[in-house]
C-alpha cells in the first residue's frame, strides 16, 4: 500500500485527536486556525484513506478484573498451519493482539487474564489445544511503563 502524503495541517490533526480522540472538531478547528468545517472534511479524508482506523473507549483491564497480561510466542508444527491457527485464536476473547512475526516464533500473542489461574487455563484448554501449534512460549507482564501513537512527521525532502 502507497503511503499517503500528509501536509502539515493534516499532521497537526492527526497530533490532536491522537491524543484525545473525543476532542470537539472546533476545538481542533481552533488550534490549527481553520474552521470546523475544513477539521471535519479532513477528518473524513484521513478516514477514508486509511490513516484514521477509527476511535475507541480503552477500557483499563485492571479495573474490569483482568490483573495478568502476558505476552506469548507460537511455534507451528508447520507455516501451513497460520490460517487455521489464526481463526482458531480469534475465538478466544482474552486474546487482545495477533502478530505474525519474524525469527524465534511465527506468531507473537498479547493475552489478559483475570489471574495466573486463569491464564493457565487459557494456555492449557484453549491455546495449546490448537491444531498447529507445536509448542509456546511466555512471558507475563510485571506492568506497562508507557503506550503511546505513532507520531506522525513529513518526510523532509
Amino acid at each position: 500500500m502507497a503511503q499517503i502524503q500528509l501536509d502539515e495541517l493534516d499532521e497537526k490533526i492527526l497530533q490532536l485527536v491522537s491524543q484525545n480522540a473525543r476532542t470537539p472538531f472546533l476545538e481542533v478547528a481552533r488550534e490549527c486556525n481553520v474552521s470546523g468545517a475544513a477539521i471535519h472534511q479532513r477528518i473524513q479524508k484521513l478516514t477514508s484513506q486509511g490513516v484514521i482506523k477509527g476511535s475507541e473507549f480503552i477500557i483499563d483491564p485492571v479495573k474490569v478484573g483482568y490483573h495478568t497480561c502476558a505476552y506469548m510466542g507460537l511455534f507451528l508444527k508447520d507455516s501451513n498451519a497460520f490460517e487455521g491457527v489464526v481463526s482458531a485464536l480469534k475465538k478466544i476473547p482474552e486474546i487482545v493482539e495477533c502478530h505474525y512475526t519474524t525469527g524465534k516464533y511465527a506468531m507473537y500473542l498479547k493475552i489478559y487474564a483475570k489471574d495466573n489461574a486463569h491464564f493457565l487455563n487459557i494456555i492449557h484448554d484453549k491455546i495449546q489445544v490448537i491444531e498447529g501449534i507445536a509448542s509456546t512460549e511466555t512471558l507475563i507482564s510485571l506492568g506497562e511503563a508507557f503506550r503511546r501513537q505513532i507520531t506522525v512527521e513529513r518526510d523532509k525532502e
